[in-house]
């Protein structure tokens, strides 16, 4: 079978040609767990660190030899789990670039083809909508008359905040993100109430314009700048959740955060940190509460998505140059009753 590993370690942020193909064996059915053919496969910025073994102390693959990790939706061939049967599909985040995979025990969650398009536990109901779920229910705890900002607002994390944000009661949501494009996502397809381009002239004095009345609520996920400037148009006691530091996932070395504590202190801000494999408990809840939300047309998802495990390195190297509009997912093979 097919497989996408290194060809050699990496020290910068991964382009297309740092990945090749090897073909190995297919895996054996482990005890207690699955063998599962990969229908889709989930392409997301915190892998680039990974691949550096600079994320959450992960140490990164072995250049020839394991596959690029990632998130998939896949079909079991076989199972020696409980529960169960070929043919099932099911979400795992240690998937891999890799047409079949074995997974252990405990890796996996069974999924509901009836519930939601298999495709959205990519994004929408997969790690990037659990985030959003949890940053903006269990940790800002938005409810009516809230109002929103959230930067990288295009994204997969971004966008679904948004939109959970509003489901919640929250009276406006207001995104940033970077060049036109991307803003007509938020607007069009997320429905927020305005798109703030970073990359225009004069945008944080726009962005004082459509928040004359503050914010109460700020999703961080691209930098302790961009948390200050959120910070600077928001109302006294304030809810940041700091959720991602895209801006530095990529740097060669280790990059400096540094926070205002003054500001902080004056606006009496929570500053709330959100690490999401710490909601993984609840990752069924949230999915049957969203999945209702999608059924219903309340929760939209923009996709970047191609064909083939063959497109998965150009597609990459997409991501990691921030180029990508919606979140990037592979569909490797078919989907099958």
């Amino acid at each position: 079978m097919k497989r996408y590993v290194l060809k050699a370690p990496l020290s910068a942020a991964p382009v297309a040609s740092d990945f090749t193909t090897i073909d190995v064996p297919a895996p054996d059915c482990p005890e207690g767990g699955l063998l599962v053919r990969t229908v889709y496969l989930s392409l997301d910025p915190y892998i680039g660190s990974r691949l550096r073994g600079r994320h959450m102390g992960d140490v990164p693959p072995r250049p020839m030899q394991d596959a690029i990790p990632g998130a998939i939706v896949g079909q079991v061939i076989a199972s020696r789990a409980a529960g169960v049967a070929e043919g099932d599909y099911v979400h795992a985040m240690e998937g891999g670039w890799q047409e079949v995979c074995a997974l252990g025990p405990g890796s996996f969650r069974k999924l509901d083809p009836a519930a939601a398009p298999l495709r959205a536990h990519i994004g929408v109901l997969g790690m990037p909508g659990l985030t959003a779920w949890a940053g903006i229910t269990r940790l800002a705890k938005v409810g009516a008359g809230d109002v929103v900002l959230i930067d990288a607002a295009a994204g997969a994390v971004g966008g679904t905040a948004g939109q959970i944000a509003r489901l919640k009661g929250a009276s406006k949501i207001v995104g940033i993100a970077g060049g036109s494009e991307k803003c007509r996502v938020v607007t069009d397809t997320y429905g927020f109430d305005a798109c703030i381009d970073y990359k225009a002239e004069g945008w944080q004095a726009r962005l004082k314009e459509v928040l004359p009345e503050g914010a109460s609520v700020f999703f961080e996920n691209v930098s302790a700048e961009m948390a200050m400037i959120a910070l600077s148009v928001s109302k006294p006691y304030v809810r940041g959740v700091l959720c991602g530091l895209a801006d530095a996932y990529q740097a060669a070395t280790p990059q400096a955060h540094a926070l205002n504590a003054g500001a902080i202190i004056g606006k009496r801000a929570q500053m709330l940190g959100l690490v999401v494999y710490d909601f993984y408990p609840d990752w069924d809840d949230y999915v049957a509460e969203a999945s209702v939300w999608i059924r219903e047309g309340r929760l939209a998802f923009a996709e970047d998505a191609a064909t083939g495990l063959d497109a998965a390195p150009a597609l990459m190297e997409k991501l990691m140059r921030g180029q990508n509009i919606g979140k990037p997912i592979i569909t490797v093979s078919e989907e099958r009753a």
